[in-house]
């Protein structure tokens, strides 16, 4: 049985299903939510003629369309995903804006890219699920030119951040077919370990590597949030199996242990990240 393709065909499946239909409802909730980081990775990309730029993991196209923005006329962002309904809701963005901005829907660990075609590589939450990242940094340093800059934002541990672990822990007393996390599985903390990702980056032709933790600010309005655990995540997909009985309950009881997180209107929570930095290594050995 070939384990890799049986990986890289759940993940494309999730995203091209259950999950992706998810992310596509709460866009405008989690486009807000997580637009601290979105301005940080974009400021950090910079601007400049002539400068083309690659949004790996792009979902519905917040980012890539930010970074577009940033780049104006002279420049060029193409954001890639797994995802055909995202990228279908992405590039229909792109029009309604009149955005530079361009949409390929690829495994970013494969895709035939255009040799040393990139100045810039990104990433806002898209690198955690590649099945083989040696692999997929690989191709991306193949995408990117001498010298070219690598910038991801990726989530700590699930230790630290409570926040993102809070449904979960409050429903898997009544949802016992609820999948525990594996660390070193695709998924939101597969890039917990700092020595791991760095030792990947390494190998895969990556050179001047930083990663260093980031702690951001991050708020949902109260009456997005039932919505927005009810639908996305592990006790989101759940859900949607569920009977009735048991869909109430379960909301319930994760919305009242959500209970810390909310003052007034708004829910609040610090989001544990790291930014990862790297530049390409050239093909003498120099970065």
């Amino acid at each position: 049985m070939d384990v890799t393709r049986q990986t890289e065909n759940a993940q494309t499946a999730l995203w091209n299903g259950s999950a992706g239909r998810a992310w596509i409802a709460e866009q405008a909730v989690l486009d807000q939510m997580f637009k601290p980081l979105e301005e940080l990775l974009v400021d950090m990309m910079g601007a400049g003629a002539g400068l083309r730029v690659l949004d790996v993991g792009c979902g519905t196209g917040a980012t890539t369309l930010a970074a577009a923005r940033r780049l104006g006329a002279n420049g060029h962002c193409i954001g890639i995903d797994v995802s055909a309904p995202m990228i279908t809701v992405a590039r229909r963005r792109a029009e309604r804006e009149n955005s530079t901005a361009s949409f390929v829907c690829a495994d970013a660990q494969t895709h035939a890219f255009e040799p040393a075609s990139f100045n810039r590589i990104m990433s806002r939450f898209g690198i955690m699920f590649f099945e083989n990242p040696s692999l997929a940094f690989a191709n991306l340093r193949c995408a990117a030119k001498d010298g070219a800059g690598l910038r991801c934002i990726a989530w700590r541990s699930a230790e630290d951040n409570p926040f993102m672990t809070t449904a979960e822990r409050a429903a898997a007393p009544l949802l016992p077919n609820l999948p525990a996390r594996r660390p070193d599985a695709p998924g939101q903390f597969s890039f917990a370990d700092p020595h791991r990702v760095s030792a990947i980056l390494e190998e895969s032709g990556w050179a001047e590597i930083d990663i260093r933790p980031i702690d951001m600010d991050c708020t949902l309005p109260e009456k997005e949030l039932v919505s927005y655990f009810s639908r996305l995540g592990p006790v989101g997909r759940i859900l949607q199996e569920t009977d009735e009985r048991t869909r109430t309950q379960v909301i319930e009881s994760v919305r009242a242990a959500f209970d810390p997180y909310v003052h007034g209107t708004e829910v609040r929570y610090t989001a544990a990240c790291w930014m990862l930095s790297a530049r390409a290594l050239s093909t003498d050995g120099r970065s």
